[in-house]
């Protein structure tokens, strides 16, 4: 048996507001003909080079434990460390800061976005090679 994947749901509060703040940082944008307003209760966006999309539907219960999937990003143009200092200055929060771990140049930071869903940055690609 095999699925595609449609897409990743983010359940949250304000799939509006959370929509509109993970688009600048993911470069994700709202469906053609199909844009996300105040007031919707699901959100969809998607990235224009690859198609991905993510779902942000609103549920009435708050997040309460550690989520138990999360997205492991990559910087597309930035260091992981400049990405951060982005992120932090768009309202992430960082949980946990594993630079450096397994050695120098390595590792990853949690953060989190606004409603506490849990993610990862970590090294670009063009870190990972050098």
């Amino acid at each position: 048996m095999t699925a595609l994947v449609s897409h990743t749901t983010i359940d949250c509060a304000n799939a509006y507001e959370l929509s509109e703040w993970w688009k600048p940082v993911l470069g994700y944008v709202d469906l053609d003909g199909d844009p996300n307003l105040p007031g919707h209760e699901e959100c969809l966006i998607r990235d224009p080079e690859t198609g991905h999309q993510l779902l942000f539907i609103e549920v009435p219960d708050t997040k309460s434990v550690k989520n138990r999937v999360h997205l492991d990003l990559r910087p597309r143009s930035r260091t992981r460390d400049e990405e951060v200092e982005v992120l932090l200055a768009h309202g992430a929060t960082v949980v946990g800061d594993h630079r450096d771990e397994h050695g120098p140049g390595t590792g990853w930071v949690t953060l989190v976005d606004p409603e506490g869903n849990e993610f990862c940055m970590l090294r670009s690609e063009a870190e990972r090679a050098g």
